[in-house]
């Protein structure tokens, strides 16, 4: 006689790792395009990078469409 065992798993179980990255990079992307003003590149870059801006001007058109205002 066979018998076969059935394995079932819990497809709605999210580990809360895969959560808490996720949501990391969500803050850390809503914070380079809303508010980064050079302030990341500043850690490589010093006060240059608050002249040049390269994130900011990177993501400018992206900044108006979702509506932060940026000048």
């Amino acid at each position: 006689m066979l018998i076969s065992k059935q394995i079932t798993n819990d497809i709605n179980a999210v580990p809360k790792t895969v959560v808490g990255v996720l949501l990391g990079i969500l803050v850390l992307g809503i914070f380079m395009v809303g508010y980064d003003q050079g302030h990341l590149f500043s850690l490589a870059q010093g006060d240059q990078a608050f002249d040049t801006m390269w994130m900011h001007e990177f993501y400018h058109d992206m900044r108006h469409s979702a509506g932060f205002p940026c000048h």
